[in-house]
């Protein structure tokens, strides 16, 4: 982007005009009332998002539309008969159609028959969501109840008066035969944009609140998995207070029962999160519809309450019993283990105080193996000085071998001493 230099200022940002018009990026549609809309909501695999793309471009080149950018995520354009605004989110794409005009009953004619059937038929990706919505106007502020329940087939219906008392919706939260919900908007004194903004709220409530349920499944599935691992953490640490089980066992069905409970998390994360996430919009998407109540029916926020409400408790609680499962096998996993290394350490020190005996035995034993050694190599040192006094005695020296013999001993005795004392020290000096 270029703009006009007036000051001097530094180097832009690479992305500093990407991030700036975010906050622009998905503005309301404006829309002429009266009006009839269907949205879609697909899941996408990766590879259906890039189908999903060529399928648009397709519709564009029939109806000489410009195309949407090669990485735009949303798009907007008018096709003939109808307008057409797509989004495209992380796991789902949105499509919603409008057209002019609201008939006597504002759902004989969806703004989806406007929409070639051979294009709509070939759309990538798995339905989740489908919805029509009509946005008639009324002369007077307080609706009648009973023809708008008419319009819903009789069921009970849910709404509020909103946005500041310029119009009441209705919905009845169901699938009627025709495949789609309903939405009904009774337009008092809405503008044109504040009407593209109602709508996108609702639909997206819908959807949002789909999104979020594809959790429960989930959770209702892992119940009984997450009990019988609670049991099974249980019998371990019974086990384990009692002193009665083999310890290495103990620690193999506890390292067993942790990886499957870790895989569990590991898979479902995900999904949990996203609950929470898709959740806390629908909240958000009530809150700015400042609804105030119809006497006699239920508003929105009070349905999505007590209807939805304990559907995302049962995935948090699930959730949360995982992870308080995982943290208390850890702490179990290192009481097992120190257990485990203080049993080892016991049976080291026994073998300590063992090789420790028997280094004091070998000591013993080698101490007297040396006196025995001393009186040895003292008699052989002897005997060579009394072979010595004969040899000199023959040579003509008065000596008598036994006396010289027996002086010699004592101080024989203390040299070999003190020659293997001095040995021990220098063995002791090369040691250290």
């Amino acid at each position: 982007m270029f703009v006009t230099v007036l000051f001097p200022l530094p180097k832009n940002y690479s992305q500093r005009f990407e991030l700036h018009n975010e906050v622009h990026a998905r503005a309301s549609i404006v829309l002429q009332l009266p009006i009839r809309s269907t949205h879609l909501a697909l899941l996408l695999t990766t590879e259906e998002k890039q189908q999903e793309r060529q399928h648009l471009d397709d519709l564009c080149t029939r109806f000489g539309v410009t195309k949407p950018n090669r990485d735009a995520d949303h798009f907007t354009a008018i096709f003939d008969s109808f307008q057409l605004r797509w989004e495209q989110h992380a796991e789902f794409s949105s499509y919603t159609f409008y057209i002019q005009g609201v008939l006597d009953n504002p759902f004989s004619k969806p703004a989806l028959e406007q929409v070639p059937v051979d294009w709509l038929k070939d759309l990538p990706g798995k339905l989740m969501v489908a919805a029509h919505a009509s946005c008639l106007s009324s002369e007077t502020d307080k609706p009648n109840l009973e023809t708008i329940a008419t319009y819903f087939e009789n069921n009970p219906i849910v709404g509020a008066e909103v946005s500041g008392g310029a119009a009441h919706t209705f919905t009845d939260f169901r699938i009627h035969v025709d495949g789609f919900s309903r939405f009904l908007i009774v337009n008092h004194s809405l503008k044109k944009q504040q009407a593209g903004r109602l709508l996108q709220r609702l639909f997206e409530i819908e959807v949002y609140r789909v999104m979020a349920l594809l959790a429960f499944p989930i959770a209702r599935l892992l119940q009984p998995e997450l009990n019988a691992a609670d049991k099974r953490l249980l019998a371990i640490t019974s086990s384990m207070s009692q002193m009665s089980g083999d310890d290495n066992q103990l620690l193999n069905a506890l390292t067993d029962l942790a990886a499957e409970v870790e895989n569990h998390i590991s898979t479902h994360h995900f999904r949990f999160g996203a609950a929470n996430a898709y959740y806390h919009l629908v909240e958000q998407r009530i809150e700015d519809l400042r609804e105030v109540r119809v006497q006699g029916i239920q508003t929105i926020g009070e349905f999505m309450k007590r209807r939805l409400e304990p559907a995302i408790n049962t995935c948090q609680t699930t959730s949360t019993r995982f992870n308080l499962l995982s943290k208390r096998i850890n702490n179990a996993g290192q009481l097992l283990r120190t257990r485990v290394e203080m049993s080892i350490e016991q049976q080291n020190q026994v073998l300590l105080t063992s090789m420790d005996l028997r280094a004091k035995m070998q000591l013993r034993m080698q101490e007297t193996v040396e006196g025995v050694s001393i009186v040895a190599i003292t008699t052989y040192v002897v005997g060579l000085i009394g072979y010595v006094v004969q040899a000199l005695k023959k040579i003509g020296l008065d000596l008598d071998a036994d006396i010289v013999a027996g002086i010699s001993v004592p101080v024989v005795l203390l040299l070999v001493a003190l020659g293997v004392r001095r040995v021990h020290k220098h063995i002791q000096n090369q040691s250290y």
